[in-house]
């Protein structure tokens, strides 16, 4: 019953979400955009490409960075700098400066920035024209010290990326507004950090955030310690998913919860009444009676969060007959994240600290040294 509660708040508040006023996009200070890439994902270049294609009157410098020359997203930029030339930098480093290496890759490119303002993104994000201008109008607002952008789910090919989308859609995104609306938390996240290159300095750069699993998460957490706001728009970006196989689903699932986890582990355990339909499905196998209704009735309040969220930020029709099996994945993820603190990110374990630290796994330790 709480669980229900629970959904009808998220429908509101996803409903209020939309109806807050971003400031005016009048500023056209120039920007460096940095791209932190592994491998040739699908539909990459033109992900890449779109951060050109913006209303968007000030310079636009993209600056990419792979740790091998022979990655297949080298060649994607260098298919843009045919056309684009001096605005786009390739920065090929192998460095490390943490086990994180997409942080190691961004304290590598940033020295190629031209320009105080940054805006940060993964590389399966995908931004409309209006983005650059909406999220550096927010960035010159009193007091705000960096931006982040709340994303949707779209699904590249095939049934796991459908259920990976699915899950952003009726969950983590209607979640993360319901913490922004009630000041439960202050989110940050990798869909967008923009940031002025001398704040980021004041906070010890990214080599700071090296050794962290939620980096984007830490550099907000760093933003508000040191006095300032991080700015949320109303709008969402799109956060393409790739997954091929249900093994690859949850070892990216479970990796993202453990990584909510580690930031706010009370919060993240008390997250067991967001799953209302699997809770009341096992209490309406074990005894029945009102639990039947429950059920139902979890049911069809998920997929009107699922139809306000398609409403607010104009997304394609979700697939509502995924939802019961997609409900019972995301419960299964939610209570394996508390049967271990192993992650798995781009092929590498990790073990994560309680304070969000990556660790060498030990898991992998024993496997090295069994080889040996």
């Amino acid at each position: 019953m709480l669980g229900c509660v629970y959904l009808v708040v998220a429908i509101f508040s996803v409903w209020r979400f939309s109806r807050r006023r971003d400031p005016e996009a009048f500023c056209q200070a120039p920007v460096s955009l940095l791209k932190p890439l592994h491998g040739d994902e699908p539909g990459l270049f033109l992900r890449l490409l779109g951060n050109f294609e913006q209303a968007y009157e000030g310079a636009i410098q993209m600056v990419c960075g792979v740790r091998d020359d022979a990655d297949a997203a080298a060649a994607r930029v260098r298919q843009i700098q045919k056309s684009r030339g001096d605005a786009v930098d390739l920065i090929v480093n192998a460095r490390q400066h943490g086990l994180n290496k997409k942080v190691s890759n961004l304290a590598n490119m940033v020295r190629s920035a031209e320009n105080d303002l940054l805006v940060i993104s993964d590389s399966d994000i995908e931004v409309g024209p209006n983005y650059l201008g909406r999220v550096v109008a927010h960035l010159h607002r009193n007091n705000v010290g960096a931006v982040t952008c709340l994303y949707h789910g779209v699904p590249a090919s095939g049934l796991w990326a459908r259920y990976a989308a699915l899950a952003i859609n009726s969950h983590f995104l209607p979640s993360m507004i319901v913490a922004v609306t009630f000041e439960l938390d202050q989110p940050c996240c990798g869909s967008t950090i923009a940031i002025r290159k001398q704040t980021l300095q004041a906070l010890g750069g990214f080599e700071r955030f090296a050794e962290h699993l939620a980096d984007d998460y830490e550099i907000g957490r760093a933003v508000r310690r040191a006095g300032y706001d991080v700015a949320i728009p109303t709008f969402t970006v799109a956060h393409h998913c790739f997954s091929e196989t249900l093994g690859l689903l949850l070892t990216q699932e479970l990796r993202a919860a453990r990584t909510v986890k580690c930031i706010n582990p009370i919060g993240y355990a008390g997250a067991f009444i967001t799953h209302p339909f699997p809770l009341a499905l096992g209490g309406a196998l074990l005894e029945g009676g009102e639990n039947v209704a429950l059920v139902g009735c979890s049911l069809v309040l998920r997929a009107l969060l699922c139809v306000a969220v398609e409403r607010t930020f104009r997304l394609p029709r979700q697939p509502y007959m995924l939802l019961p099996f997609r409900e019972l994945l995301s419960f299964l993820v939610f209570f394996l994240s508390f049967c271990g603190t192993q992650v798995n990110w781009r092929g590498m374990d990790f073990d994560v600290t309680g304070s969000g630290v990556l660790k060498a796994s030990k898991w992998r330790e024993r496997q090295e040294q069994g080889q040996s």
